[in-house]
């Protein structure tokens, strides 16, 4: 997703108070707000007090009283609670425990001892996805009866200001806008940054951890070598189900690794994005080609 554009909110959660001061340091360095908690029982009750809200939960899986994954669970179950991003920081990092906290809605991941870069990275990801989700549904919902009306349409962008004006338009000409939108902003951003500007898995990292993304994005854009390339996305409605297809002019990708969540790529800042859409937004989405092609469909 996007980078946030100004930090954000976070509950940090850790029966270490060492590791508490650190972390919170370290954020509120960067312009956090921080609000911690000593074990899972003292957060959910600094939950369930709070009024303000969160933009991202650090939390620590190994506590005395309720551990990181109890309240995991006890915050997928609760509907105000359930859409806060949580990371999941541990000092184990066997790829069946990654796993474990995958399944349950972790999806970023913070190995201890960490380096001040990569949790600025990771929180800045958590909070970005966060606001970005927020905003969303917060414009979906102006208007969205109107654009129902959409039966087919060809669409052509370059910006990622563009992927975003088109994801608003087309999710609200969905069933369920909230939902599609955060999956279909992913797959167009993907097609710009990715397809079309080239950018690799290696090089987003790189720069997300540098706070260089949004830079190299820009620089690229005015490139002669990628300025002129576009995507291509087309709209199709029937009774029984939306199409949409997403062609960008890029060399295309090795995509089938990037459908499931994958324990290795949980300690990276990104790289989540198409099997988070693939689960939450779509009923279906198939590559085609060489990956620089994408077929999504949702069931009316």
């Amino acid at each position: 997703m996007t980078p946030m554009t100004k930090p954000g909110r976070v509950l940090i959660v850790d029966d270490e108070p060492f590791n508490l001061e650190i972390l919170s340091e370290h954020l509120s360095d960067a312009g956090y707000e921080t609000v911690t908690a000593m074990d899972g029982e003292e957060a959910w009750e600094v939950l369930q007090a709070d009024r303000i809200g969160f933009d991202t939960i650090l939390l620590d899986r190994m506590m005395p009283r309720m551990d990181g994954m109890q309240v995991l669970a006890k915050l997928k179950q609760h509907p105000e609670f359930q859409h806060i991003p949580v990371i999941m920081q541990t000092a184990v990092g066997a790829a069946e425990n990654v796993q474990e906290g995958l399944a349950a809605g972790a999806y970023y991941y913070l190995i201890k001892p960490f380096q001040r870069e990569m949790l600025l990275a990771i929180v800045s990801a958590a909070v970005g996805f966060h606001t970005e989700r927020s905003q969303l549904e917060r414009e979906i919902s102006e208007h969205a009866d109107s654009y129902k009306l959409l039966v087919n349409g060809q669409f052509r962008f370059r910006t990622l200001d563009e992927a975003r004006q088109l994801t608003l338009l087309l999710s609200r000409a969905c069933p369920d806008p909230q939902r599609v939108a955060l999956g279909l902003s992913e797959l167009l951003v993907n097609a710009v940054e990715h397809g079309n500007l080239a950018i690799s898995y290696g090089e987003k990292t790189r720069l997300l951890q540098t706070g260089r993304w949004q830079e190299e994005v820009e620089t690229r854009l005015q490139n002669p070598q990628y300025r002129d390339r576009i995507v291509n996305v087309s709209f199709d409605s029937d009774d029984g189900e939306v199409q949409i297809r997403i062609q960008d002019e890029g060399a295309g990708f090795d995509w089938e690794p990037f459908l499931e969540f994958a324990p290795e790529r949980a300690f990276d800042p990104h790289g989540r994005g198409i099997s988070m859409a693939r689960m939450m937004s779509f009923d279906s989405i198939e590559y085609q080609g060489n990956g620089n092609e994408v077929l999504v469909r949702v069931r009316k």
